[in-house]
This record gives structure tokens, C-alpha cells and sequence, in this order.
């Protein structure tokens, strides 16, 4: 069993860790697929992630649409046009998905 190990401070961390303590550095470990953070001179650690191959076409197209949706369900809380918008496609989809088309 294989595990990567990275000693990074949370400050420049810039994706969201769960509840990390910020200014405290964590020992970033890979698992497999399982990313783990422990606070360094400690045992225990948390899970905060899964990793993904940046290299796998699939995913990463995967990957950026995911995060594209996430963006504007994000925005869509703030902005009734969006909201809107989103409800249309829900519809969309539940009919399309309903009544066998793709």
C-alpha cells in the first residue's frame, strides 16, 4: 500500500478543506483513492477528500461541468434569474427522463 505524503500551511491552501484550522500545518497523505489531513506532530487524522486523476480525459471533462453546475447553483441562491432558469431545466429533465428520451 502505497501513501503520498505533502506538508503544506493551510493559508495557501486555496480549495475548501472541511474544518481545518487555518495558519496550522497539516500533513496531507494519500491513500488510494482517500486524501487525509493530520495536524503535524499528531496522529490522528481526517478524511477531507477524494482524489481523482487530473490526467483522465473523462473525469476532468466531468470535473470542470461539475463545478460549472456547482458555480451556478452557488449564484442561483442570490439571483432569482437563475433560480428561474433552474427550475425550467429540472422540469425539462424529470419530462425528458419520464418519458424515455435523452
Amino acid at each position: 500500500m502505497t501513501s503520498n505524503v505533502i506538508l503544506l500551511d493551510t493559508l495557501k491552501i486555496k480549495s475548501k478543506v472541511g474544518n481545518l484550522k487555518p495558519g496550522v500545518k497539516y500533513i496531507y497523505e494519500r491513500n488510494g483513492e482517500k486524501i487525509y489531513a493530520r495536524e503535524v506532530g499528531k496522529s490522528q487524522r481526517t478524511m477531507i477528500g477524494k482524489y481523482t486523476d487530473p490526467f483522465n480525459e473523462n473525469l476532468t471533462i466531468n470535473y470542470e461541468l461539475e463545478n460549472t453546475w456547482k458555480d451556478i447553483l452557488r449564484e442561483s441562491q442570490t439571483n432569482p434569474t437563475l433560480q428561474e432558469a433552474l427550475e425550467r431545466v429540472k422540469i425539462l429533465y424529470h419530462l425528458s427522463k419520464d418519458h424515455g428520451q435523452k
